[in-house]
C-alpha cells in the first residue's frame, strides 16, 4: 500500500470515528453499564484500525469491525479482572454476537437511550450535559469546557467522577417508563442544544467537525421528536436548530469574513429550512405551554421575517427576551436582552440593561463585550468603547470575529 493509500485508509478511520464514536460507545454501555470502560475499549479499537485497515484493507462494515474489536477487549478485560464471577452476566451480554441489521436500525434507539440515561436523577445534575456531550456525542473535555467556562482539567475530573458513579451504582441503561421522560427532558433538550452551539462555534471557523456536531445535533432533536410528539419544547428547539441552520451559508462572505445576523443578506437563507422551523414553532403553540426553546425560536421567527418585510420588529424581540428571562435569566439571555433593548429604545436603555449585569460574571464573556462595545459607540461614548472592543476582541477565539471587531473598532 502506498503512502497515499495509507493516508486515504488514516482519513477514513478519522471520519468513522466522528461519525460512529457515540452510537458505538451507547451500544456498548447498553450492555455493560460501564461508559468509561466503554470508551476505552472503543479507543483501543480505533488504535487496532490504524494497524490492521492499512495493511488488510478497510473492511465491508467498518462500524461492525470496530463494534467487534471493542467488545472482544471488553471480555479481555473482564477476564482478567479477580471479580469474574460478578462479570459473568456481562459476559454473556458482550458475547452476543450483533448482526449488521442490529447496527443499522439500533443506532438511533442506543444514542437516545444513553442521553436519557445520563439524565438519571442519581447523577449530578450539573454533569447531565457534560456527561451527553462526551459520552454520546464524542466531545473530548477541552470542547466541553469551553462552552461551560471552565479548564479542561476540571472538566475532565468532573466527567470521570459521574462515569464513576455509573458504573458503581449500577445505574440501568435504560430509557426510563413514559411517565418518568418528561422528569428528564429537560437535561436531554439542554444536551442537544449545547452540541448544537458548539458544532456552531466550530463551522464558524470552517471546521468539518462543528458541521458534522450541529447536523448531529439536529438529527438527534428529530429522534426525539418521534418518541415524545407532544411535548411542545421539543418542537420549540428543532425550530430554533433550523432558524440559525437556515442561515449557514450567509454567515461567512466570499473571503471567509464573519457576517453578523443584522447584515446577511436574506436572500442566502434557506426558505425550506425556516418555513420547516415556522411549522414546528406553530404546532408547539398549539400546546400552550410556552417554554425556553419556544421563546428562543420566536425571536428567530421575527428575524427570519426580514426576508419577506425587510424589517425586523424589534419591539416583538423584547417582549420574546421579557418572557424568556423570567424562565432562564441566563447570561446569555441578558446580553441579547440588551441589544433588544438598546434596538427597540435606544442605545442608553440598552447600556442601563448591560450595567445592571454583575462584572465578574461577564469578565469573560466575549458576546457581553461586543454587545457593549456596539452600544458604547451608538452612544457617542467612544473612548469606553474602545475599551469594550478591545476586550472583546482579547476574548474572541474566531478570528473573522476577531477581524471583524479590529474593523468595528477603527
Amino acid at each position: 500500500m502506498t503512502a497515499a493509500d495509507q493516508e486515504d485508509v488514516h482519513r477514513t478511520i478519522e471520519r468513522i470515528a466522528r461519525e460512529s464514536y457515540g452510537r458505538l460507545v451507547a451500544y456498548l454501555s447498553s450492555h455493560t453499564r460501564d461508559v468509561a470502560g466503554a470508551e476505552d475499549a472503543l479507543s483501543e479499537a480505533l488504535i487496532a484500525a490504524l494497524t490492521a485497515w492499512p495493511r488488510d484493507g478497510v473492511p465491508r462494515n467498518p462500524e461492525a469491525w470496530l463494534l467487534t474489536t471493542a467488545r472482544h477487549s471488553l471480555i479481555d478485560f473482564i477476564r482478567h479482572q479477580q471479580v469474574v464471577l460478578a462479570g459473568e452476566p456481562t459476559l454473556l451480554l458482550l458475547r452476543e454476537n450483533p448482526t449488521e441489521a442490529t447496527l443499522e436500525t439500533k443506532f438511533s434507539d442506543e444514542r437516545l437511550k444513553l442521553l436519557f440515561v445520563c439524565a438519571h436523577p442519581a447523577i449530578d445534575p450539573t454533569m447531565h450535559t457534560p456527561l451527553m456531550l462526551q459520552t454520546v456525542l464524542g466531545l473530548d473535555a477541552a470542547r466541553i469546557a469551553g462552552a461551560f467556562l471552565i479548564s479542561p482539567k476540571t472538566m475532565g475530573q468532573r466527567l470521570v467522577r459521574a462515569k464513576t458513579k455509573i458504573r458503581d451504582g449500577g445505574i440501568r441503561f435504560e430509557i426510563p417508563q413514559d411517565d418518568e421522560l418528561p422528569q428528564r427532558l429537560d437535561a436531554v433538550l439542554e444536551a442537544i442544544y449545547a452540541a448544537f452551539g458548539i458544532g456552531w462555534d466550530d463551522m464558524a471557523g470552517g471546521d468539518q467537525r462543528g458541521r458534522d456536531l450541529a447536523e448531529e445535533a439536529v438529527w438527534l432533536a428529530r429522534v426525539l421528536l418521534q418518541l415524545m410528539s407532544d411535548e411542545a419544547e421539543v418542537r420549540g428547539l428543532l425550530a430554533l436548530m433550523l432558524h440559525c441552520e437556515a442561515r449557514r451559508s450567509a454567515r461567512r462572505g466570499p473571503r471567509g469574513q464573519y457576517v453578523p445576523l443584522s447584515e446577511q443578506d436574506p436572500k442566502q437563507w434557506s426558505l425550506p429550512l425556516i418555513e420547516e422551523a415556522e411549522r414546528h414553532l406553530a404546532d408547539a403553540a398549539k400546546h400552550g405551554r410556552s417554554g425556553r426553546f419556544q421563546l428562543e425560536a420566536a425571536i428567530q421567527s421575527v428575524h427570519a421575517e426580514r426576508a419577506s418585510s425587510g424589517l425586523i420588529d424589534w419591539a416583538a424581540i423584547v417582549l420574546f427576551y421579557e418572557g424568556l428571562i423570567r424562565i432562564s435569566p441566563t447570561l446569555g439571555t441578558r446580553t441579547g436582552y440588551a441589544a433588544a433593548i438598546a434596538e427597540a429604545n435606544g442605545p442608553e436603555a440598552g447600556l442601563a440593561v448591560l450595567e445592571a449585569i454583575e462584572l465578574d460574571l461577564v469578565a469573560g464573556y466575549q458576546p457581553y463585550w461586543a454587545v457593549r462595545a456596539h452600544v458604547l459607540r451608538r452612544s457617542g461614548k467612544m473612548r469606553e468603547a474602545l475599551d469594550a472592543y478591545d476586550r472583546a476582541i482579547g476574548l474572541a477565539e474566531d478570528p473573522a470575529v476577531r477581524e471583524f471587531l479590529l474593523q468595528k473598532r477603527g
